[in-house]
């Protein structure tokens, strides 16, 4: 394998410092909400795990505008990948609104369904924090398409810093609506919805003021434009099913680990948190698999597609490998940063070095498929995660860790199962080179 290939990391450093940035912005924020109190620390929890599931939802949907765009920018044709980025941009923002409605009206029943078991204290702060973070649901989609088409377009620079420079405000805001102007929740809240609002502005008066190949005119003259808009969902509308299903079951395995008390609840948040931080390198290869991979077909190079793709999930494999291999010697330290009980450290610890030995395998169960997303194969993804996550990560996960007694590690093993059976096929239909058949776009001479 060529190790170094130039389109490929200058793509990926922007993305792996902004999420660097984003994950440890995260930490300082959650350490911030800490000193609010334990009712208000819950309630922001209950809240997030439901506005994840939402943003994760916006985030695939604008893989459809991602992808399209890279097809167009591949052919040269900035007329239609202009055109694409605000049919993308004007129907997702028209989806948010409808869904933040129904959120807004619905939000006490889906708190109470939710978490009806929880203190009314707890359920009251967090009907204040949903109230207001769902309002900046528009400017959160607004921010994902803007900056997806950006990065579709080969720009991964001004994503970058847009994000990192929200992030710096959320902690600003945040840090002084808390402690200086003792809001409490409402001020959390506050912090990160005015966060957002600055960084959806920012990359739309971006693009409004024009990119080296992206310009969004004429804002009040719009009309859908279907044969825009299919391409765009075609590859949108199952990537935002697969999202909703897959985070849906990891809700469910969310509620298994629950039953098994506080200990496992702990050490799970604490191995997810530690997890995040060694997959950086291939999440940041994720979107470039997307991207590059879109721009080669849309340029009808299809070899070059797979060659790309290869190399994009070997590079994966790689550096995720060699996190592993450096985080192993420090699996029983890094539990401790989040807490001192022993028991907790211990499940932590043990989980870890699992999750470690197995991370290698990631690369083709998740940078594999984003590439192929990126080619327009995103129903097969689709159904293909949905099936690992349902038989295996959910079903198996249950039987190993409630039935056999394995507890969390069970239910982590039965996520491991997933990532290798998913990885597989999805290895199959790369080598078989279906994919190279979808078309999402008309290949056209440049405009």
């Amino acid at each position: 394998m060529k190790f170094i290939r130039k389109d490929v990391i200058n793509l990926t450093l922007p993305i792996l410092a902004e999420q660097l940035f984003v994950i440890s912005m995260g930490m300082v924020n959650t350490m911030m909400a800490g000193h609010i109190g334990k009712e208000a620390v819950s309630a922001i929890g209950m809240v997030d795990s439901i506005n994840n599931i939402v943003i994760a939802f916006f985030s695939a949907l604008a893989v459809g505008g991602m992808v399209v765009v890279a097809q167009f920018i591949g052919q040269s044709n900035i007329k239609k990948a202009n055109a694409s980025m605000k049919q993308a941009l004007y129907s997702s923002i028209l989806i948010s609104i409808i869904i933040t409605l129904l959120m807004f009206i619905f939000k006490r029943f889906i708190l109470s369904f939710l978490f009806g078991a929880a203190e009314a204290e707890v359920i009251s702060s967090a009907n204040t924090y949903l109230s207001i973070t769902l309002l900046t649901y528009p400017l959160i989609t607004m921010d994902l398409i803007c900056n997806g088409i950006l990065r579709g377009a080969g720009d991964t620079k001004t994503p970058m810093k847009i994000t990192i420079f929200m992030n710096i405000m959320n902690v600003i805001f945040t840090f002084t609506f808390i402690n200086i102007l003792k809001l409490g929740i409402i001020g959390a809240a506050l912090g990160i919805a005015l966060a957002r609002s600055i960084g959806a502005f920012i990359v739309l008066f971006v693009l409004l003021k024009g990119s080296s190949v992206l310009k969004l005119t004429n804002l009040k003259k719009f009309k859908f434009d279907f044969t825009l808009l299919k391409p765009i969902f075609s590859i949108g509308v199952p990537a935002s099913i697969e999202s909703l299903l897959f985070n849906g079951g990891k809700l469910i395995t969310q509620v298994f680990i629950v039953d098994m008390g506080t200990i496992s609840i702990a050490s799970n948040s604490i191995t997810s948190s530690i997890g995040s931080m060694l997959n950086i390198p291939g999440n940041a290869l994720c979107i470039a698999a997307t991207a590059l991979v879109g721009q080669h077909m849309g340029k009808g190079e299809t070899e070059e597609a797979s060659d790309t793709l290869a190399y994009i999930t070997k590079l994966s494999t790689v550096s995720l490998t060699a996190m592993a291999l450096l985080f192993l010697p420090f699996s029983g330290l890094a539990p401790r940063l989040y807490t001192s009980d022993t028991n907790i450290i211990n499940l932590s610890r043990n989980v870890c070095i699992l999750y470690a030995i197995f991370i290698p395998i990631w690369s083709i169960s998740f940078v594999l498929p984003a590439g192929l997303k990126g080619a327009g194969d995103a129903k097969y993804t689709m159904v293909t995660a949905l099936i690992g996550m349902w038989l295996f990560r959910i079903t198996l996960g249950y039987f190993l860790g409630i039935n056999l007694n394995l507890g969390l590690i069970g239910v982590w093993c039965g996520m491991f199962v997933d990532w290798a059976v998913r990885g597989i096929l999805y290895l199959i239909r790369f080598k078989k080179g279906i994919w190279k058949e979808k078309q999402v776009i008309t290949r056209v001479a440049s405009r």
